[in-house]
């Protein structure tokens, strides 16, 4: 990541920060130092709360008033669980975070875990991420070893510790509630809410869950002061992003940017290089592919949630997938139909069909047989999915196929009159699943 990153420091003197020595020589673990000695619990969660801190695993929810939700009077134990699952297509961050740098993650896992008086961590990593989840392995022995996990951490009478938990690679498990019975040995498959995780989550005990980048966020805040974290960005979008750019752009990669500060002209262009010579933008979904497609128009939006609200689309989880006008939106919008057609758990029959037929649909107008009341079709299939499942993998799952067909509708007009679309997608071979 960039030198202007202010919160997910990833290196020191060039080196990653993987061995707690240097974690510690580069102030880590002073945070947690003072939230034990110096905050109480209901302090600390203020201070996740006035920070404004919003969930960066794609809803935004506001991290503080989750933990605020968690009961304190409950005869059941407290867990954090920490979402490292990552398989939304074109993000990358979390795994950066923990590969560079997993000791800022457990310190901040361990902080929410003293604020809410949680008594263990589960992280939850993705099945495909073996290295990093070696790398964490090892920091959490080496936290062990050195007295800020297990009993008494760091002095206190705080006993708290952290359990790395391997998923099998289903996209799926990146819902908490999925997650949840994942983790309980069971199918990975969305649970009705209520009851919410904060009251009975993991072994139907109250569970605060949140990704990688959001607590690894929570070391800065406590050492800075929430006033500081604040003070970066806007209003309703505090603090600093990392977006993962990916697809037809010259550097992809990660980019750490305070919220607000920087368009996507900006992200784009300048930070992430532009395009090959004679290429220019088409097309990008800014969030992660679960967000509506947006075109040239958008370029000059502010990357915050209420910028990119009102031009149509949303943050989400910042995986930033770029389209130069060498692609086809008609086969890449094919691929992410394929994708989560593909990851549907099947338990929703508006999902696991309407995903299908959606896929079927697209490959035809691709394929050549496609006829122009498909483009009907699609919108009357999308509304039939939307708000009728149990989680979101649906209800986002079909934005990226109706805006690109609402955006640009042209290009499926074309790709039907001329017997298909010959054009390729090579951005979508590296973007989709991760």
């Amino acid at each position: 990541m960039p030198e202007r990153n202010v919160i997910y420091r990833q290196r020191v003197a060039g080196r990653p920060l993987t061995e707690l020595g240097d974690y510690r020589r580069a102030g880590g673990y002073e945070s947690l130092r003072k939230a034990l000695h110096e905050l109480d619990r209901d302090e600390a969660v203020y201070q996740f709360v006035r920070s404004g801190l919003r969930g960066r695993g794609g809803a935004a929810f506001p991290m503080g008033r989750k933990a605020s939700f968690i009961p304190k009077d409950s005869a059941l134990p407290a867990y954090v669980v920490c979402n490292a699952d990552e398989s939304e297509p074109g993000t990358f961050k979390d795994r950066e975070i923990m590969q560079d740098n997993p000791f800022q993650l457990l310190e901040g896992i361990t902080i929410a875990g003293y604020a809410i008086g949680a008594v263990r961590s589960y992280i939850y990593i993705r099945g495909e991420y073996e290295h990093q989840a070696r790398i964490v392995e090892s920091a959490v022995a080496q936290a062990r070893a050195g007295g800020m996990l297990g009993r008494g951490v760091m002095g206190s009478s705080f006993d708290f510790d952290i359990t790395l938990y391997r998923g099998a690679g289903a996209y799926i498990c990146g819902e908490e509630t999925a997650m949840l019975e994942s983790l309980e040995g069971k199918r990975g498959q969305p649970r009705l809410k209520p009851p919410f995780p904060a009251v009975a989550g993991l072994y139907a005990s109250p569970t605060l869950i949140n990704n990688v980048e959001t607590l690894a966020a929570l070391p800065p805040i406590i050492e800075q002061g929430a006033d500081w974290y604040a003070g970066m960005g806007t209003e309703q979008s505090t603090g600093t992003k990392v977006f993962s750019i990916s697809g037809h752009v010259l550097r992809p990669g990660n980019y750490e940017i305070v919220m607000g500060d920087t368009t996507l002209r900006e992200l784009v262009y300048d930070m992430a290089g532009g395009f090959r010579p004679g290429r220019d933008f088409a097309a990008a979904w800014v969030g992660g592919s679960s967000v509506n497609v947006v075109g040239p128009e958008a370029l000059d939006t502010p990357l915050d949630y209420e910028s990119l609200a009102a031009v149509g689309t949303s943050l989400g989880c910042a995986g930033c997938i770029v389209m130069d006008d060498s692609g086809s939106i008609v086969r890449s919008t094919l691929r992410l139909a394929h994708f989560y057609r593909h990851e549907s758990c099947g338990k929703c029959t508006p999902c696991r069909e309407g995903t299908l037929w959606l896929e079927r649909i697209l490959q035809r107008i691709v394929d050549g047989e496609g006829r122009m009341e498909d483009l009907d079709l699609i919108e009357q299939l999308g509304g039939r999915i939307g708000g009728r499942v149990l989680c979101a993998l649906a209800d986002t799952g079909i934005l990226p196929v109706l805006s690109a067909v609402r955006r640009f509708r042209d290009d499926f007009v074309r790709a039907i009159e001329n017997g298909g679309d010959p054009r390729p997608e090579p951005m979508m071979e590296v973007a989709v699943g991760g």
